[in-house]
């Protein structure tokens, strides 16, 4: 099979070359390397070109989770179609090849990878992510959202490979979503009766030391998202995964760096008022909205 690799950039001269160059030296080559811009003002652009990357351009306020990757994707020859963010390095050479492997089977259409962290991360972000990225794979499908909720359908285009033909038959990402595109393709996988992978072999650096600020924010976002979807809540509360979240992350703590519970309980208030807020969204001017959100280009869209 094909394998065309998306990548949307912006103003990440610092990450870009180094992501090229570790995709490149991938034991299964991709076919091409696909980055579209969103008006970058550094050598973003000039990196990926002299890296070999197709280099699509947009306007920035044009850029949206959704229709950005359906505009890479139509311009990909690939049968797959490999998500990263700019900021996710592959940990070694057979991530593409760790990716790609669940998709020879006829019945699963998506794979997502393992995020993990190296040694500047915080250990509130330590714990998350080994409580979305455990050791342990899983094959998901219908059968799965009666024990998992609405986790069933968790998926991320941090690190991701989709068949393209399914992904076109379901319908693509939604062309304006705040965030969460990801799991709404996921979802629309699994409720067509396809089944997606977690890959925990194929892992990638990533993660966001994000102040109380920044949690606030996303988590504004996270209860938009779910504001403006609320049939995924059908399946499941997120506030009982969040629960779940909060225990975890306290024993983990406890047994690690008690130093930081309090700061992670701060943290998590700060995602819970966040979410709760974005929940009321709909209430709120657009001019606070924009204030309140990790995702401005989404409001002034």
């Amino acid at each position: 099979m094909k394998i065309s690799v998306i990548i949307p950039t912006l103003n990440c001269e610092k990450t870009i070359g180094e992501l090229l160059k570790r995709l490149k030296s991938q034991t299964q080559k991709a076919d091409e390397i696909i980055v579209v811009d969103s008006e970058s003002n550094d050598r973003t652009v000039e990196i990926a070109e002299k890296e070999g990357a197709k280099v699509i351009k947009i306007a920035r306020r044009e850029f949206a989770h959704g229709s950005t990757r359906n505009l890479a994707v139509e311009n990909a020859r690939g049968d797959v179609v490999i998500f990263l963010t700019q900021d996710a390095l592959p940990y070694d050479e057979y991530l593409i090849e760790n990716i790609t492997k669940p998709l020879e089977k006829e019945d699963i259409v998506a794979a997502y990878g393992r995020q993990i962290i190296d040694e500047k991360a915080i250990p509130t972000e330590i714990f998350a992510r080994s409580f979305n990225y455990p050791e342990k794979g899983i094959i998901k499908s219908k059968e799965n959202i009666k024990e998992l909720g609405v986790k069933a359908f968790f998926f991320s285009n941090v690190c991701s490979a989709i068949k393209k033909k399914e992904f076109e038959q379901v319908g693509k990402f939604p062309l304006k979503i705040i965030m969460n595109e990801d799991m709404i393709i996921a979802s629309k996988f699994i409720l067509k009766g396809y089944k997606i992978a977690y890959v925990p072999e194929a892992k990638v650096i990533h993660y966001h030391n994000y102040s109380l600020i920044e949690q606030f924010k996303r988590n504004f976002d996270i209860g938009v998202f779910f504001s403006e979807n609320e049939w995924i809540l059908q399946y499941g509360k997120a506030e009982k995964e969040g629960i779940k979240y909060l225990k975890e992350e306290v024993k983990f703590l406890w047994q690690k760096n008690k130093l930081w519970i309090a700061y992670a309980i701060l943290e998590d208030i700060s995602r819970y008022s966040g979410y709760r807020l974005g929940l009321m969204h709909k209430y709120l001017p657009k001019s606070v909205k924009l204030n309140l959100s990790m995702n401005k280009n989404y409001w002034l869209n």
